[in-house]
């Protein structure tokens, strides 16, 4: 069996479709959902899932090993970052080697780094008259959103949309490819 933590930040619509997707398939495990915040709608989400959450301070997250070892209690082999918003520290790099993987909401290397996430992405993306964008699945490093790409996928934007319609298209290509990806690379 693979089992599986998903980090989250915020409203964890990514991280529900996830568990969805694999409820059904037992050779696959959704471990646990964490969070850096306290406030987050994904703990709801993982609740009413019955999914273990642990949340976590910034400290707790870069100065000790507290992930590693919860991770290590619920016998994790693959982390998934879906919408998380903190670069992750080196323990955690080190302990799970091509084996974190992150979505984001545009085609890398376009939109990409340190504060592009979410609405401020799509902003972007209309600001600058883009035709297209899309989601970038990628392996995580030590860099935000410079991993290896494994898998993209585009959607027009016509001059008419706006970041919310944008949002929405994105949003769409998060749920039909991210989970599938997962399991290809598991």
């Amino acid at each position: 069996m693979k089992r599986l933590a998903i980090f989250a930040s915020g409203s964890g619509s990514n991280a529900e479709n996830i568990a969805r997707y694999f409820s059904d398939k037992p050779e696959f495990e959704i471990s646990a959902i964490l969070s850096n915040n306290a406030n987050a709608f994904v703990l709801s989400r993982a609740r009413s899932l019955n999914i273990p959450t642990l949340i976590f301070s910034r400290s707790e997250f870069n100065e000790t090993d507290k992930i590693i070892d919860f991770l290590a209690k619920k016998k994790v082999d693959f982390v998934v970052l879906a919408g998380f918003l903190w670069l992750l520290p080196l323990n955690l790099l080190r302990k799970y080697p091509n084996s974190i993987v992150n979505i984001h909401p545009a085609l890398l290397p376009k939109y990409g780094g340190k504060g592009m996430y979410g609405m401020k992405v799509h902003q972007a993306v209309v600001d600058n008259k883009e035709t297209e964008s899309g989601i970038t699945i990628h392996m995580v490093n030590e860099k935000y959103d410079e991993g290896k790409i494994v898998f993209q996928a585009k959607c027009s934007i016509s001059p008419n949309d706006s970041a919310e319609d944008v949002a929405e298209k994105i949003h769409k290509l998060e749920h039909e490819f991210f989970p599938k990806i997962i399991e290809q690379l598991l």
